[in-house]
């Protein structure tokens, strides 16, 4: 075995874990899941039934992944976030019986490459987080986020952008739409609303 589990956390037979990813106390990886290389699991994360998650994920403490969530490579998912998958979420149906697992339609969040979820938020799917975008902590997803997008509030609004190192980018002076990272340099240009690296 290439990959760490704690004997306390409960890893489904059929879930695939890459190489030198790690599942911590009390996390629970469903029937199916799969886990690219280097994953961490941290303490007491549930990873649902059939999630697919790319190399160099991080899932903090409590985090809860339902299924059929998709994240790309990089993605890091902050301590109790919930990633949601039910449109009308209720217990019983309108008889009163108890609903089962066929009896209802699962929604999934799409995380794209390099993302972050801030703690204690929530993202109501169905959604999809754009790539190395960042979601600030205890915001409340409802709708689609653009690429290199920062997000805060509840319902989470687009209030700037952000670029790979997660640094918030400023206007440069002189140039409009023309965005740059103050700790690494890289330049972004604004293409009506979509933000778009420069080729180095």
């Amino acid at each position: 075995m290439n990959y760490r589990v704690q004997p306390s956390a409960q890893v489904d037979d059929s879930a695939e874990i890459g190489a030198g990813s790690s599942v911590w106390d009390l996390a629970q990886v469903r029937e199916g899941a799969r886990l690219g290389e280097g994953c961490v699991i941290g303490r007491g994360a549930y990873v649902g039934t059939g999630v697919r998650m790319g190399d160099n994920c991080k899932l903090q403490n409590y985090a809860l992944v339902y299924e059929p969530a998709e994240l790309g490579d990089g993605v890091f998912i902050g301590p109790a976030v919930v990633l949601t998958n039910d449109h009308n979420p209720r217990s019983v149906d309108p008889e009163g019986k108890q609903k089962r697992g066929g009896d209802w339609e699962a929604v999934g969040v799409k995380i794209a490459d390099g993302a972050s979820i801030g703690a204690r938020s929530v993202c109501v799917a169905p959604i999809t987080i754009g790539r190395w975008s960042m979601v600030a902590a205890g915001a409340v997803v409802t709708k689609d986020v653009p690429d290199f997008a920062l997000v805060v509030g509840v319902p989470a609004r687009q209030v700037g952008w952000v670029g790979r190192a997660g640094v918030r980018l400023v206007e440069r002076t002189g140039e409009n739409g023309v965005w740059e990272c103050p700790q690494t340099g890289e330049l972004y240009d604004d293409r009506d609303g979509v933000l778009v690296e420069r080729a180095v």
